[in-house]
């Protein structure tokens, strides 16, 4: 044998060294959702560097790492556990208000920054490190940028302090609501997909949807939307659901492309539907202080309207390629057995909503709702009992998932940080103000444009607290309701992941459809198209909304007739060529809009080509009847 190749039982001992870490990690997860935090500091910072250790960890035990490459990660643990030593002194210090920091807790306090930015290259990718190193230049030599944006400067002794000697940065609010409540989300959608919920789900949107013509690409978008919810990350979700899903897809008819496109638009929409929202209505409710339930019911409609719009799409290209509904072994059957599988998913989701209404935290009906899976997967599925393994699936894939999203979030409270030191969140608000000169349609084109860019290749969390942070002062600030401002941020951090040139979402389905990631990613595009317009339709309409102050019934219906429209013209434009397909474009774009002459236009013209499409489907029903 190599002697580089490690022997079954060596490689066994080193992934059980890491056991401890999984099982602390998640028992501190259950006990703070339960039980509360026991202690601030140490749940937040403690966390911190458990998920540091854990990610590192994970990668230390894979043999395929170099001598040279374990040394450094090592050096990586032996240094953030230093630096967060470090911390708990001179944290109890600096409450006196008497302590100015050393050379050596400024040495420490930069090289936790610096493995905290080889965390985010290795979890997030190059584009989050780029946003922090590029706040922290700002921050330090700001005095040099241009008047539109320079400020004053800001010492280093005094950034370091903010940034991870305090809770106003690193280890601040984001990271509290994470730690409290987020990670509790986590290891339930961990114990779900261990439990086998997805391959069910999945099993159960083939049976709804057998009788539309497009099919596996219909069953796809209802099986992604369910599970995306909880999933929490679009790319994720289109490595679990689409490996089964675009294979079938392919092979109903539809190119490569398209089947990869309906996966990972479909994948990344389960961030924008209730109940859960990918963990992101959670953190919503605490920057906004509205309530979990009415940012879920505020997002209900827009959502619905999102995956209304992809069925339309498939429908019509299932059409254009002359499909029709399968009879042959379309009559999918769930088992007793799969059917009680279902279970574990749907009552803890009811308990949630149960709880929420009774005015519990989400955190607790997190815990109940994570307890009660795991009680009926073992009843359903008594057999887990006799497979250890499994069972610790659970418990290492929900710590190194817990762990992924609280280095993600921990990064965005540098720029928090830099945020709160130097002003330039107003500034940039100003500045939108500025180039807006009023404007509220042009504010929302820059701050979308802005959202798109800053978003591109983050996990929809941090993307949404950047840009919320950076853009929302400046929409609010024009007299948008707060809660569509949110949304209109959530909806396009979310849809950057089928935005090329980056298109997360997009490239992860291209390998598994075997198709070429660019044109995957614009054909996603195309079918993720109603999802850009909507949140103009609720900041110009928010009844859409239902919790605004402005709502209406009148302006309820109008707005869903308006919105109804818009999908409609959009999905056949797609579908039409030439100058018909703008034509039908343009009055789409126009239904939406507030003006009452324009929206006539669109629901005028929708009504029309609605007719004509059920006269032309009658017509050729009639004439293969004969």
């Amino acid at each position: 044998m190599n002697s580089s190749t490690p022997s079954p039982t060596d490689l066994h001992l080193r992934q059980w060294l890491l056991i401890p870490f999984f099982l602390l990690m998640v028992g501190s997860v259950i006990y703070t959702a339960g039980w509360g935090i026991y202690d601030d500091t140490l749940v937040r910072v403690g966390t911190f560097c458990l998920s540091v250790i854990i990610l590192i960890g994970a990668k230390l035990i894979n043999y395929k790492s170099s001598f040279l490459n374990k040394c450094v990660d090592l050096f990586l643990i032996a240094l953030i556990s230093a630096a967060v030593y470090r911390y708990y002194w001179v944290s109890e210090e600096l409450e006196s208000g008497l302590y100015e920091l050393e050379n050596i807790d400024i040495l420490y306090a930069i090289s936790a920054l610096l493995v905290l930015a080889e965390m985010m290259r290795r979890v997030v990718g190059f584009p989050l490190v780029i946003v922090c190193t590029t706040s922290i230049l700002y921050a330090l030599y700001g005095n040099y940028f241009p008047d539109v944006v320079s400020h004053a400067g800001v010492d280093l002794s005094e950034l370091l302090t903010t940034i991870w000697y305090s809770f106003d940065g690193v280890f601040g609010r984001p990271l509290a609501v994470v730690t409290s409540t987020i990670l509790i989300f986590i290891l339930f959608g961990s114990l779900l997909e261990t439990l086998g919920v997805g391959d069910i789900l999945l099993k159960l949107a083939f049976k709804l949807t057998r009788h539309f013509a497009g099919g596996d690409a219909h069953a796809a978008v209802l099986a992604s939307g369910l599970f995306g919810t909880i999933s929490g990350s679009a790319v994720a979700n289109v490595v679990g659901t689409g490996v089964i899903t675009i294979p079938m897809i392919k092979k109903r008819g539809f190119s490569a492309k398209f089947a990869g496109a309906v996966e990972a638009a479909a994948s990344s929409g389960g961030q924008l539907m209730p109940p859960i929202m990918g963990a992101v209505a959670f953190i919503m409710a605490d920057v906004t202080g509205i309530s979990y339930l009415n940012i879920c019911l505020a997002a209900l409609i827009p959502a619905v309207f999102y995956y209304g719009s992809l069925f339309a799409f498939i429908s019509i290209e299932a059409k254009r390629l002359d499909m029709r509904p399968e009879t042959e072994g379309a009559d999918i059957k769930l088992t007793f057995k799969e059917k009680l599988k279902c279970l574990p998913f749907l009552i803890p989701l009811i308990l949630i909503i149960i709880l929420m209404v009774q005015g519990n935290s989400p955190a607790m009906a997190g815990f109940w709702a994570f307890i009660c899976a795991a009680i009926l997967g073992l009843i359903f599925e008594p057999d887990l009992l006799r497979q250890p393994k499994r069972l610790l699936g659970v418990v290492v894939n929900g710590a190194k998932s817990c762990a992924t999203i609280t280095v993600a979030v921990a990064s965005v409270g540098i720029i928090i940080a830099v945020m709160n030191s130097t002003g330039l969140g107003l500034r940039f608000a100003e500045a939108i103000q500025m180039v807006g000169e009023g404007n509220l349609f042009l504010s929302l084109i820059l701050m979308a444009i802005g959202c798109l860019v800053l978003g591109m290749g983050m996990p929809t969390v941090p993307a949404y607290l950047i840009i919320i942070l950076v853009m929302g002062p400046a929409v609010e600030a024009l007299g948008v309701d707060t809660i569509a401002a949110h949304l209109f941020v959530v909806y396009y951090a979310v849809l950057s992941s089928v935005t090329p040139p980056v298109a997360l979402a997009a490239f992860a389905a291209a390998p598994i459809a075997k198709a070429n990631p660019l044109a995957l990613s614009v054909t996603a595009l195309r079918l993720a198209t109603i999802g850009f317009l909507i949140p103009f339709a609720f900041v110009y309409q928010p009844s859409l909304l239902l919790i605004v102050d402005s709502f209406s019934v009148v302006g309820l219906g109008v707005a869903l007739l308006t919105t109804s429209s818009a999908v409609v013209l959009i999905a056949y434009g797609f579908a039409a060529k030439g100058l018909f397909r703008f034509l039908l474009i343009t009055v789409a774009i126009g239904a939406i809009t507030p003006f009452w002459w324009l929206q006539s236009i669109g629901v005028l013209a929708a009504l029309c080509l609605f007719i004509k499409k059920r006269k032309e489907r009658s017509l050729v029903l009639t004439q293969s009847s004969k």
